[in-house]
């Protein structure tokens, strides 16, 4: 999908769909990513994307559409490896370079990161450092 000058320059509810939307679409053919997600969504697909979509709202644009709990939700997923956070954070990174200037591509970015890096701590008790996150000392 391409965006407007507009919608590249700041996120909006229809650039934040198109990430959504274009970033799964990847997921869900990755050769590592995809069967975890299978798994997990199943037939459910459209509900995760809408409720992805009300999430990325919420974190990127203050809409308050998004409430649940994140960190168990993942935490109940099994056969999760490090690999799977650095081919979803990799994903996430080409999504948001694609759509968006840089900018605010790196700041969609660092929000992942950050919750990609509580969530790899919760499966496996060290925080990891992607790519990234070399500069970032947090």
């Amino acid at each position: 999908m391409q965006l407007s000058d507009t919608a590249r320059r700041a996120p909006s509810a229809e650039s934040l769909t198109a990430l959504v939307h274009g970033f799964y679409a990847d997921v869900r053919a990755d050769a590592l990513l995809g069967p975890v997600f299978e798994e997990a969504l199943r037939d459910r697909w459209e509900p995760h994307l809408a409720r992805m979509v009300d999430f990325w709202s919420t974190v990127a644009l203050g809409s308050k559409r998004f409430s649940g709990n994140v960190f168990a939700k993942h935490m109940a997923l099994e056969g999760v490896t490090p690999a799977h956070f650095a081919a979803w954070v990799r994903l996430w990174g080409e999504h948001t370079e694609r759509l968006f200037e840089p900018d605010v591509a790196r700041e969609l970015q660092a929000t992942a990161h950050g919750i990609a890096r509580n969530l790899f701590q919760g499966y496996f008790g060290t925080r990891p450092v992607f790519a990234a996150d070399a500069a970032d000392p947090r």
